[in-house]
């Protein structure tokens, strides 16, 4: 790839909220916590720096499991293979399923609404949410169930408002959206409950006005028409194929999708800064300055970054120069990993409070698990040092994961590669095998369906 200029981080001591809502902002910022985590000097959990390569080792095994000898074909972390669930190639029938006269570009169009509507309501669950395939007649939960229902919504034009081309997503199908039409579409009853299906609810139509911005979502204010404001921004090369700096499509997703966000989030000038939250890990402030307390994560935003590239890589041959800026995820299947694999310990102090909140919920809606592990809100100062730390560790593990694979230079796995074939999917495995009733991981957040 052609060297491209990739654009600085903001200046925090100019514009700390232009900052904090960069993509630079969030390694640099876990890399804070990070040397406490070093030091063993985390606020709310131990860390046993022994088990590190264990964990590595454990990472490495799956990886040899499921591709030894083919490294290469491991794809990015993406919402695409989601949609794959049980073998079945889902995208590339719904691609046959157009006619040939829809070209390249409107096939990756479509592809981008469906991948964007269908991240955003890529929150958890719940252990008690399924749904089952109109089209197969299988059940499936978790991920891959939300990735089939909104696959199965999308083909029958619910989020559409053109009647003759179901297959696209705009602003206006957005606008008839309702909680009760999306539990309708999501198989949701009382018997089969969804948590944060507001939350969802409210993002989507949320989503229906922010898709007004002509510049970046066109006329139509579809979210694929972001492939055209890509295509003609100066900061892309015209090589033989177009290459984009990173920074141009975070911008597209954090200044263009800003607005479908809770309003109730961290501010910092009267500016809401999204998934970015204090931390009793950072510098307190005063005497530092009121931004130095705060770590971003931007996790639903790198989630439909990593989730759109694919697309537009795949049918059009998009470059991404700078994506090594994106961190792993910090969620609690890459987390869990780290505290069931005996690198992370809860604090005693914190896992008592978690599990006095854990057993006032189960009170609350009748659960009665034999599974008991500690619960927080995603707000929680342990929750954010958690994910700090998850961040960073991730950034650990993908050097030495690549050490035990034996893979140097350009064989080297990317971390995107090492997020979707080894840590989520080794801590959903770890998950299943310590707490098999419920699969949940060793720390539960209560979620409103915006965050994770």
């Amino acid at each position: 790839m052609p060297d491209v200029p990739i654009p600085k981080a903001p200046d925090p001591a100019l514009d700390p909220a232009a900052y904090l809502r960069s993509i630079y902002a969030v390694r640099q910022r876990s890399r804070l916590v990070m040397q406490n985590a070093k030091a063993n000097q985390l606020n709310h959990f131990d860390v046993d720096l022994t088990k590190f390569k264990e964990t590595a080792g454990y990472v490495v095994s799956i990886i040899k499991r499921d591709f030894a000898g083919d490294y290469q074909s491991i794809p990015p972390h993406g919402r695409w293979q989601h949609f794959e669930v049980g073998g079945r190639p889902r995208v590339n029938q719904l691609l046959q399923s157009w006619p040939s006269t829809v070209d390249a570009q409107e096939r990756t169009r479509r592809l981008i609404d469906l991948f964007l509507v269908s991240v955003l309501l890529d929150a958890g669950a719940g252990t008690k949410w399924s749904y089952k395939s109109k089209e197969s007649g299988k059940t499936y939960s978790r991920s891959e169930g939300l990735a089939v229902a909104s696959l199965e919504m999308f083909k029958a034009g619910l989020f559409s408002s053109n009647t003759e081309e179901p297959c696209q997503v705009d602003g206006e199908g957005l606008s008839k959206i309702t909680v009760e039409v999306l539990a309708k579409g999501m198989q949701v009853t009382p018997q089969n409950p969804m948590s944060g299906l507001e939350g969802r609810a409210g993002l989507l139509i949320r989503l229906s006005n922010a898709l007004n911005n002509q510049e970046l979502f066109g006329v139509d204010a579809r979210p694929g028409n972001m492939i055209d404001y890509l295509l003609t921004h100066p900061s892309t090369q015209a090589s033989q194929v177009p290459i984009i700096p990173l920074p141009t499509l975070w911008s597209v997703l954090m200044d263009g999708l800003a607005s479908i966000w809770p309003t109730a989030r961290t501010q910092i000038d009267g500016m809401s800064l999204g998934d970015a939250w204090p931390c009793s890990s950072m510098p307190p402030s005063p005497p530092a300055a009121p931004w130095e307390n705060i770590v971003p994560f931007h996790k639903l935003t790198q989630w439909l970054c990593y989730s759109l590239m694919v697309p537009m890589t795949k049918m059009l041959g998009f470059k991404f120069a700078g994506s090594e800026l994106m961190t792993g995820l910090p969620e609690y299947r890459n987390g869990g990993l780290l505290v069931d694999t005996g690198l992370l310990t809860l604090k005693q102090k914190d896992m008592d409070r978690g599990l006095e909140t854990w057993h006032s919920a189960a009170q609350s809606n009748g659960r009665q698990d034999f599974e008991v592990v500690p619960m927080f809100e995603a707000t929680d100062d342990v929750i954010v040092e958690w994910r700090a730390i998850t961040v960073g560790f991730l950034d650990e593990l993908l050097g030495e994961v690549n050490k035990g694979l034996g893979l140097e230079g350009r064989d080297k796995l990317s971390l995107a590669q090492m997020l979707e074939a080894g840590t989520w999917k080794g801590g959903r495995e770890l998950a299943e095998v310590s707490r098999p009733n419920t699969k949940e991981p060793p720390i539960m957040i209560i979620s409103d369906g915006t965050v994770f």
